[in-house]
């Protein structure tokens, strides 16, 4: 996985490297040739014009953009830029590359107040980088608003201008970029508040930073790679049987929201469980009738355990929650099944509600929390945080699932893992569902709860993007992800 940082942080190593003898003439030299590469690769991609648009301000990024745009000059593409400052503010490095841009053909403008920019072809967005926080205002805003409103592809270098590289907000505006090239680490910024609305598709570039100072980098989170997944997946031995495959024991449903219960129990099944066991409310014959056969089914009428408990001598994951519903009847069985459980196990959905309104209740060892940020919410009984969030894992010792887009994976001890895998058109009834068998499934089959959280999590987020690219974001359903399950284990095995 790649660490996330800190803007902060990735200054920190910089600054290393050019206390050892690093140039910073080579790195942006280096950096500029990595988005002039990106640039003619987008533009080579969906066959545009090679005609290219610089947005530029007076730093390093500005040095960046008028370095890359040079090299495109070179290679026969139309490049104008367009400055919001004025050359006499520009800093040294940033005036000796716009004047070998000028050198190469280039072209400057000044933006002007009151004064459109005619942007042409793809933007690139050098105007600040990651050390930026505060307000876009001025020209600069005048800028952002224009290239927005242009329509046109942005591409950003190192980050979008105007987003905090730190907390991911916008005072006031920034870039939304289609692509953000972001220079050897990603920061933290991009994936928390409006972060992820604005970057766009992430591709890493690299300077020559050397790998022995990303190793010293001190980590604020780490992204999910979906390279890692065939290494991850459970192995699995010729001469298993069915409870070696893995058996959870899922508790779910009502009347009312049956699917809730066949979703998550067929998802543990297609996510490599050799069984399921769905323990439901009596009299659900009917609305449960079109559940896959391979579902084992029992009525429980949700006060003797020793039924359940009988089972939990043979399970190896278990799944509590999801539509069970909210009376307080449901509370009190959800009380005795954390009681009982000492399983790995999911708590989603209903089970999540009842334990916000119980804070006091101790969860089972080895617990997954799924909440979404709602329920995260009322779960920490403030505002969401990564900081809180981590603090109520530690106190709770349980990982927690924080869905969203992106997905956060938070676990006692160590630095969330984020998991940028998904489609909007995840945002859809039952997917959670989903999301809650996939992570069951893993459970069961041996992998321990970060794992398994992660791992769920982007499984998960690609069956999700494939079903959107064959039925539209606007189209899918949560039924849809789970059929697309085997491609995604398909995909990762045939490598």
């Amino acid at each position: 996985m790649l660490k996330i940082v800190t803007a902060q942080e990735m200054s920190r190593i910089e600054a290393m490297a050019y206390k050892e003898g690093a140039s910073e003439l080579q790195f942006m030299e280096q950096a500029a040739e990595v988005v002039a590469e990106g640039v003619a690769d987008f533009i080579a991609l969906h066959d545009l014009d090679q005609t290219v648009t610089l947005l530029v301000g007076k730093g390093n990024n500005a040095s960046d953009a008028y370095a890359a745009g040079a090299q495109l000059l070179a290679q026969g593409f139309n490049v104008i830029a367009w400055s919001v400052y004025s050359m006499a503010t520009h800093g040294p490095l940033c005036q000796q590359m716009c004047e070998r841009f000028k050198k190469a053909g280039g072209e400057i403008h000044v933006v002007k107040e009151n004064a459109p920019i005619h942007f042409q072809g793809v933007i690139v967005d050098g105007l600040v980088g990651t050390g930026f926080h505060g307000k876009a205002d001025g020209m600069m805003a005048l800028a952002i608003q224009q290239a927005n409103a242009s329509g046109l592809p942005i591409l950003a270098i190192d980050i979008p201008s105007g987003l905090n590289g730190n907390t991911g907000r916008v005072e006031t505006c920034a870039i939304h970029a289609t692509q953000t090239i972001f220079l050897e680490l990603p920061k933290l910024g991009f994936f928390l508040h409006e972060g992820w609305d604005h970057v766009g598709e992430l591709v890493q570039g690299t300077f020559g930073l050397g790998h022995q100072y990303q190793q010293m980098a001190k980590a604020s989170a780490y992204l999910f790679r979906s390279e890692n997944i065939a290494k991850l997946l459970p192995a699995i031995k010729r001469s298993r049987h069915k409870y070696e495959a893995g058996y959870v024991i899922a508790c779910a449903g009502s009347r009312s929201m049956p699917g809730a219960a066949i979703l998550s129990s067929f998802a543990a099944l297609r996510s490599g469980a050799g069984m399921v066991r769905l323990f439901h409310p009596e009299n659900m014959a009917t609305e449960l009738s079109h559940a896959p056969y391979e579902l084992i089914k029992e009525e429980w009428d949700g006060k003797n355990c020793k039924r359940i408990d009988s089972e939990l001598q043979r399970a190896t994951a278990m799944i509590i929650g999801p539509g069970m519903g909210r009376t307080k009847d449901v509370e009190r069985t959800i009380k005795r099944l954390i009681d009982h459980c000492d399983l790995p196990c999911v708590l989603d959905a209903d089970a999540l509600y009842v334990l916000a309104n119980n804070p006091k209740w101790k969860c089972p060892a080895t617990c997954i929390l799924t909440p979404h940020r709602g329920e995260m919410k009322k779960l920490l009984g403030k505002e969401v945080s990564l900081e809180y969030v981590q603090a109520y894992a530690e106190h709770k010792k349980v990982t927690i699932v924080l869905k969203g887009a992106p997905t956060i994976v938070i676990h006692p001890h160590v630095p969330p893992v984020i998991v940028t895998r998904g489609d909007p058109g995840m945002a859809t009834a039952g997917s959670g569902d989903v999301l809650t068998g996939v992570i069951a499934g893993l459970l069961a089959q041996g992998l321990d709860p970060h794992k398994a959280a992660y791992l769920g999590a982007g499984i998960h987020g690609i069956a999700g993007e494939i079903a959107a690219s064959e039925l539209t974001s606007y189209c899918m359903t949560a039924s849809d992800i789970l059929e697309c399950l085997p491609d995604v284990f398909s995909s990762f095995l045939a490598q």
